[in-house]
């Protein structure tokens, strides 16, 4: 079977807006089978898979609160759907093998909490933690932050979400 006869695994991304109109960035710790990271490039938005039966929103808000503990959200927006690409792996096989690439619906947020509630050192869902750090970031240099394959997306993400990445009046 060819790469491109594989389907895509359904996926949720958040943008996190905070009171300055700054989206929240984490750092990954390290490759996922096909969804490498580079030197340079490894900070990404919250996403992940959307379990079977699930819906996307509800993905959404579990896998924000699985990788970086928020539960204190107003929900915004959401995109229409996108997709990206794995790079070519020939590394062992991986959980994410069978699929070509991730198809996304992204969801916009704002975070009404503080700075303290987010904690990046735990993942919720048991899994060991993701990422290395995090920091609020201008949502439109996030694209050149990420993985090269996860541009196009990103670049998308903020032009739909642009009108939130402005500081609260």
């Amino acid at each position: 079977m060819s790469v491109v006869d594989l389907p895509y695994r359904p996926n949720a991304g958040i943008a996190l807006f905070n009171r300055d109109g700054l989206v929240l960035i984490a750092k990954r710790l390290r490759d996922d089978g096909p969804e490498r990271i580079y030197p340079g490039h490894e900070w990404q938005m919250p996403q992940g898979g959307v379990d079977p039966n699930e819906d996307f929103l509800q993905a959404a808000y579990r896998e924000l609160r699985e990788e970086t503990q928020v539960i204190s959200v107003d929900y915004l927006a959401e995109t229409e759907w996108f997709a990206y690409d794995f790079p070519p792996y020939h590394g062992p096989p991986h959980r994410f093998s069978v699929f070509r690439g991730q198809r996304q619906k992204w969801f916009a947020m704002r975070f009404t909490g503080d700075d303290s509630e987010i904690d990046i050192s735990v993942d919720g869902s048991g899994d060991p933690p993701e990422f290395s750090d995090w920091r609020w970031e201008k949502l439109d240099r996030v694209a050149e932050l990420v993985v090269p394959f996860r541009r196009d997306v990103y670049r998308n993400v903020a032009q739909q979400f642009a009108p939130f990445a402005v500081p609260m009046r």
